[in-house]
């Protein structure tokens, strides 16, 4: 067993500070399977598009979190989640006036370099 007794916090892309608190991952535990964060977004966040090398699994527990693809758009709110799969172009903001809070499961880990974000 390993117990986790707090997160780290790790720098956001974007144009407004977002607040990310991985608990397990490659920073804080080492664990390069999965990665599981919490989000704290400000109204009018935007970050860059990126076509990451792994599933997101997003679960929204305050607030809308909108979800931008090829394909479309989807408004996430607040008890939904959505699920984004490796390789597909996504970019995610905030544009509600309370931001948004929301847990983000990545398989594999999370890491800079596998996330491919827009230049």
């Amino acid at each position: 067993m390993i117990k986790i007794e707090k997160p780290t916090i790790i720098a956001a892309a974007g144009n407004k500070p977002k607040i990310i608190e991985e608990f397990i991952g490659r920073v804080n535990s080492g664990t390069g399977d999965l990665s599981i964060a919490k989000m704290t977004s400000p109204a009018g966040w935007i970050e860059p598009g990126q076509k990451p090398a792994f599933d997101e699994y997003t679960v929204v527990l305050k607030g809308m979190l909108r979800v931008t693809t090829k394909t479309g758009v989807e408004d996430i709110q607040a008890g939904e989640a959505v699920i984004v799969p490796s390789g597909e172009w996504v970019q995610y903001s905030t544009p509600g006036s309370e931001g948004a809070e929301y847990i983000a499961v990545c398989l594999p880990a999370f890491s800079p370099e596998t996330v491919h974000r827009d230049e």
